[in-house]
């Protein structure tokens, strides 16, 4: 087997580098990414120092020419990876997907495929993208990556299954030119974690949700396993740029996250409303909404069932898994109080939840930190793919440098 350090990718639809950065944890190096939000580019650039960062809109990118500034031969490079926009690609979908331009930047993304001919393509979406047009343009994907000439499948994965402390799913597909099975390529879960699947989990006839197969898997990182050491803030507090962590690390993952970083970046505490304030103060750990008086509620949500928007004002239990860390970490659409500190959680314990290091930096504002980070692959989940597709690819798998 020939070893994994030297393998090449490029990065489309690249937003901040989530993908690149758990990729990159196994051999894979980044030689060109495109991404056309400036905030994100500048964040993938300053992460990535020795990658061509790309803010061209694709559609006006000649592919030709990023191969030959490279100076990669067709067939020469091993991956593309991206999460390019898929819905509406299918080519019976219906009028209204024509209505959106970004629905068409999937046949950008073929283009690269076509010209550079990877080893390997990896393509990242949302859960509905299996029943999206009825799972036609799920199909049109995987019948426009054989036309290219690759095998491909699909698989929909939990991210607690590899060590992300929060509840979120990835469709992924992958195509392999090399021969190899394909199925190989995705990663088997090695974490149990609670889970609610509440979408198609089947495609073509068969369930493509992977699950554990096995029960004597150690259990998920909880959300106290992944932030505890980070030091006590508390709300609108900033303090220095930098700060002292609270204690050392307290286990693997804390050890992990933290590498070198002698302090702590991104962690300030966003300035809670007087009103929010006294809507937490009736939340203990693991409960929401529901805990809060009605008369506090806001007004949309005092005539809601009980039974409705269960993570609207939650306080994160510590020993569970976090909400999906979205664009905004905005209590009144997820559970993002802290479990013991009287404030949301900050752009750095959101990052922590999505797993990036805390080397990691964001540009920009706290704003577009946080819609960053939560636009983001966790890259514990991306480097979990890239070893498996390591091996499918035929080479000696890199040993991750610390414990998932």
């Amino acid at each position: 087997m020939s070893t994994s350090e030297n393998l090449t990718m490029i990065d489309l639809f690249a937003g901040a580098g989530g993908l690149s950065e758990g990729l990159s944890e196994v051999g894979f190096k980044s030689l060109y990414a495109n991404e056309i939000k400036k905030r994100y580019s500048e964040t993938y650039a300053v992460n990535h120092p020795g990658t061509v960062v790309d803010q061209r809109d694709i559609r006006l990118v000649d592919a030709g020419a990023v191969r030959g500034r490279l100076g990669i031969k067709r067939g020469e490079l091993d991956l593309i990876a991206g999460g390019p926009p898929c819905q509406g690609y299918s080519i019976n979908a219906p009028v209204r997907s024509t209505e959106d331009a970004r629905n068409h930047l999937f046949k950008e993304y073929l283009r690269f495929v076509e010209e550079f001919f990877p080893q390997a393509v990896l393509i990242e979406n949302v859960p509905g993208l299996v029943s999206f047009e009825g799972g036609l343009t799920l199909e049109a994907i995987l019948g426009s990556l054989e036309k290219l000439g690759y095998q491909s499948d699909v698989r929909i994965l939990y991210a607690p299954h590899y060590g992300v402390p929060q509840t979120r799913w990835r469709t992924i597909v992958i195509g392999i030119r090399s021969g190899q099975p394909v199925g190989n390529a995705f990663p088997e879960p090695i974490r149990q974690a609670p889970l609610r699947i509440n979408f198609t989990a089947r495609f073509e006839g068969r369930n493509i949700v992977a699950l554990p197969k096995t029960l004597e898997l150690p259990q998920f990182v909880s959300v106290k396993d992944a932030i505890d050491d980070l030091p006590v803030l508390e709300n609108g507090q900033i303090g220095a740029l930098m700060k002292r962590y609270r204690t050392t690390p307290q286990n693997d993952f804390q050890r992990a996250l933290r590498g070198s970083a002698g302090r702590v970046t991104h962690h300030e505490a966003a300035r809670l409303s007087s009103i929010n304030l006294e809507r937490m103060s009736h939340i203990p750990p693991g409960g929401n909404w529901t805990n809060i008086p009605i008369g506090l509620l806001p007004k949309g949500m005092q005539r809601a069932r009980r039974s409705d928007h269960t993570k609207r004002y939650g306080r994160v239990a510590p020993d569970g898994l976090a909400s999906t860390i979205l664009t905004k970490c905005d209590p009144h659409w997820g559970a993002y109080f802290h479990y013991s500190q009287d404030r949301a959680f900050t752009v750095r314990e959101a990052a922590r939840i999505q797993t990036f290091p805390d080397s990691f930096l964001f540009a920009g504002s706290r704003v577009e930190q946080y819609e960053q980070v939560g636009n983001a692959v966790p890259p514990f989940l991306a480097a979990a793919i890239g070893q498996s597709l390591v091996g499918a690819l035929g080479h000696e798998t890199v040993e991750l440098s610390r414990a998932i």
